[in-house]
């Protein structure tokens, strides 16, 4: 196997479980003596070193900035059955946390850095998985990772890969295998229950994989909120805020979204758990044109905005952005009023997310209290040694 072997001092990120390998970090590579080429292929499995010889661990070879992410540490190769012993883990955690039961069977089962397991996202929408791929290694092991996930999770009768959006644009891989399709069985069932409540999720077409698992504990929160309220839910995708905001009494919901597609979806979910709602009303607008324009003003606005800074040198842009944001809000909110405001961009820590909306509270001259600090729940675990993990960022906000 191809040795990849670090400068000096290198290795003390390695040694604290971190899992990336930076490629200013390593001062040479050995191919395997069998090795095809001049260099490592992307994906392929490389032995990590320290400069003093210790194995640190092995991992996937990749192009870019992180040369090398770690899949198991301080040994040399991967165990037969790693993705079930990995797997399994990671379903313990979703076990131990009630994740899935009679009321609820849409959950991720694994998440990257996470689970120890970078690359890969899973998420679990009843008897389906929708597998992720972020790397060329785990689009390799495809086949693999499917089958390991049906034996694990005996529920799951069908694995539909998705990562045509998510490999490396650059990889060499045929366009063919970049398709997304069915690893696994397949349905045309495309339903799922959380909490009780149930959802459409479009895993073909969709953003993601096809809904966002992560709002799930954010969403039971607003439920808790929205009894007699009128409530805006902004950038609605498929409603999920909005159907447990009608569940929670609320008297009056609008659901705010540029895509056409994305009210269809909304509307949908409504008439699925409340048939006979009279209370509920989608728009297809702009974020921005609905805010300077909209009549009423609402008891709870929900902002939960796609990412705005994707890397680090749109962070500045992202900053305003979210800040113009807020401050419509503020200004729409009634007295007495709750936003719930969040950030999914990973560029984006929580000093400068609390700074722009501080900023905009500021500006709205109103008085502004913070309830709750919300996160990314349970099945979006962050490796304590890969702080880089935590990208959900939300405030519960109570405004005079």
């Amino acid at each position: 196997m191809t040795t990849v072997i670090l400068n000096k001092h290198k290795e003390e990120s390695v040694l604290r479980f971190h899992p990336w390998i930076f490629s200013g970090a390593i001062r040479k590579v050995v191919l395997d003596k069998d090795h095809r080429g001049d260099a490592p292929e992307e994906g392929e499995l490389v032995v990590v070193q320290s400069s003093e010889g210790q194995t640190l661990g092995v991992g996937h070879w990749q192009v870019g900035s992180i040369a090398v992410r770690i899949l198991e540490f301080f040994t040399d190769h991967l165990p037969d059955n790693f993705w079930e012993k990995s797997l399994s883990f990671a379903n313990g955690l979703r076990k131990s946390a009630r994740l899935s039961r009679e009321d609820n069977n849409t959950y991720r089962l694994v998440h990257g850095e996470g689970d120890f397991l970078p690359g890969l996202v899973i998420d679990i929408y009843d008897d389906t998985a929708v597998l992720q791929a972020h790397s060329v290694g785990m689009h390799k092991h495809r086949m693999e990772i499917a089958e390991a996930i049906c034996r694990v999770v005996p529920e799951v009768k069908n694995v539909y890969y998705k990562s045509e959006g998510t490999l490396p644009y650059k990889a060499p891989i045929p366009e063919d295998e970049r398709k997304d399709c069915y690893l696994i069985g397949q349905t045309t069932s495309c339903l799922a229950m959380e909490n009780g409540l149930t959802f459409g999720i479009d895993w073909l077409r969709g953003q993601k994989t096809g809904f966002f698992v992560d709002q799930r504990e954010n969403r039971a929160l607003v439920e808790q909120y929205a009894r007699n309220k009128t409530v805006l839910n902004m950038f609605c995708y498929t409603g999920g805020f909005s159907v447990y905001a009608l569940r929670g009494g609320a008297k009056l919901v609008h659901s705010v979204d540029s895509s056409a597609k994305a009210i269809e979806l909304v509307n949908e979910n409504v008439a699925r758990n409340f048939p006979e709602c009279k209370n509920h009303e989608a728009f297809v607008d702009d974020a921005f044109h609905f805010l300077d324009h909209a009549e009423n003003k609402y008891d709870l606005i929900i902002l939960d905005p796609p990412a705005f800074a994707k890397h680090r040198d749109a962070v500045k842009h992202a900053l305003q952005g979210y800040k113009r944001l807020n401050a419509k809000a503020f200004e729409m909110i009634k007295e007495g009023g709750l936003l719930f405001t969040f950030s999914c961009s990973q560029a984006i820590d929580k000093d400068m997310f609390r700074l722009a909306v501080f900023s905009a509270a500021a500006m709205s001259g109103r008085k502004v209290r913070i309830l709750h600090q919300l996160h990314q729940p349970q099945d979006h675990p962050i490796s304590i040694y890969h702080p880089e993990g935590e990208y959900l960022k939300g405030l519960v906000l109570w405004v005079e």
